[in-house]
């Protein structure tokens, strides 16, 4: 899924793509959530994600379509119950980790826009829980691409540190759905 996401992306409109592609550096990913967390509490809630997956069986996930929200160009994920609770059991096991004051300083390359920083300051009010939206950005574009519907098996939750445009620029820990210990 990660490759079709980026031949999508590579395939958006140059012009209208405000210097957001998905490569190596900006990886495909479904967000399940987003926030502040102090650099000293930052392995805590690592610890707390890895006793929140353990057990969790592979997600089995349908990309329904492509989507747009203002300039922003996605692949629409289908929401399913494994999903939408695994959000949720993520977003109540962090929440004690969240902080309301962050700044562009704590993204990955401090050069985040001050959209960045509201939209991740705001996730858990504005898109979680009954607004969670599941889908993959692919970059921004006036229309969204032409997406076939692709079922696939998503078996690795990770930790990214966020970059401009809210991307994964660096995973800090990755865990595999279904492995035992």
């Amino acid at each position: 899924m990660s490759a079709r996401a980026r031949e999508l992306s590579a395939a958006l409109p140059g012009a209208e793509s405000q210097g957001l592609r998905l490569d190596a550096d900006h990886l495909p990913h479904v967000t399940l959530t987003q926030q502040f967390v102090r650099r000293e509490d930052l392995e805590a809630a690592l610890d707390r994600v890895a006793m929140a997956l353990a057990g969790r069986p592979p997600l089995e996930l349908v990309v329904s379509g492509g989507g747009r929200s203002r300039s922003s160009v996605w692949m629409t994920i289908e929401s399913t119950p494994a999903l939408i609770g695994l959000h949720a059991h993520l977003m109540e096991v962090l929440q004690r980790f969240e902080q309301s004051d962050g700044t562009a300083a704590a993204f990955a390359g401090g050069d985040a826009r001050p959209g960045d920083v509201l939209w991740v300051g705001g996730y858990r009010l504005e898109s979680s829980f009954a607004r969670f939206t599941p889908h993959i950005t692919l970059g921004h574009a006036a229309a969204p691409p032409a997406v076939e519907r692709i079922a696939f098996v998503a078996t690795t939750i990770g930790a990214c540190h966020l970059g401009r445009f809210c991307t994964c620029r660096r995973v800090l820990r990755r865990w595999t759905l279904g492995a035992e210990g």
